[in-house]
């Protein structure tokens, strides 16, 4: 049986909250991902973020065949205790030698705790990441196996990678986010990530989208709360119908963006090459 641990980087409050208006914190919804594409695994959450969260050793988290660090919205910049315990336990991750994955702010948090740096963004990357083009090492490396010449994904991120540690490679970027996705090898540990959240289904970037409507409008990404609700809705539609053309005509994608398979391929692929399962 496969023991995978997902690593909240959400603080409580910030998972109470995304509960109230998604259902799940980022953990559960990983948590619930993972099960679905192994339904034989053990999946075990954990908060390092919190003050009374157990502290994990190397030899621990070197029991687990995979781990799993989640997007969420803070800043890896802050030298706060939240992102200082955060980035004792990637280094952890790193030093047991179980491979991990993250997304988002699960990327950021690895990248900063192999010594690259995380800037905020210009303007924000919000709701779908477009036109993410594989780098030449990319398009032969197999966490992006089975992605064409570009592709969209799930996203919704307001830092991004300012430089990649050493031993890192570049895999993928778009005109948005020079880092879209890669590998980093440190400490006896391989990572991969991406910006992007192939985790999550179009319902719950809708869910997104309209908690931070305001941002939005204010990064000049939309000129009206409304015109966000607008694109929420038609992302609720792939929800409910990922083949739904009108939705998929409205939102400028196709049909890899919804399809649940081919959202969830870099995850698949982690699954199937790097995790010790």
């Amino acid at each position: 049986m496969p023991k995978f641990l997902v690593a909240e980087s959400e603080t409580a409050t910030e998972r109470d909250e995304r509960r109230k208006h998604a259902g799940k914190s980022s953990g559960e919804t990983y948590a619930a991902t993972l099960s679905q594409l192994r339904p034989e695994a053990d999946v075990t959450i954990v908060a390092p973020a919190d003050a009374d969260a157990a502290s994990l050793m190397p030899s621990d988290l070197a029991q687990y065949d995979a781990v799993f660090v989640t997007g969420a919205p803070l800043h890896v910049y802050d030298n706060s205790a939240e992102v200082r315990r955060q980035l004792a336990f990637m280094t952890s991750v790193f030093a047991s030698g179980t491979p991990s994955f993250g997304s988002c702010a699960g990327l950021q948090l690895a990248v900063a705790a192999a010594g690259g740096t995380v800037r905020k963004m210009k303007r924000m990357e919000a709701g779908i990441s477009r036109r993410i083009t594989p780098t030449d090492e990319g398009r032969h490396h197999p966490l992006l196996s089975g992605r064409g010449p570009c592709w969209d994904a799930p996203a919704i991120h307001g830092d991004e990678v300012e430089t990649l540690p050493a031993n890192a490679t570049l895999l993928a970027s778009n005109a948005v986010s020079h880092v879209q996705a890669v590998e980093i090898r440190h400490g006896g540990g391989v990572f991969w990530g991406v910006q992007y959240h192939p985790e999550l289904a179009p319902g719950e970037i809708a869910v997104a989208l309209r908690r931070q409507a305001s941002d939005i409008v204010d990064a000049g990404l939309a000129e009206t709360v409304g015109d966000v609700e607008r694109r929420a809705d038609q992302l609720d539609v792939l929800q409910g119908d990922a083949g739904r053309t009108t939705a998929l005509w409205a939102l400028g994608v196709d049909h890899q963006f919804a399809d649940e398979e081919s959202r969830r391929l870099e995850l698949t692929n982690f699954l199937e090459h790097l995790a010790k399962c």
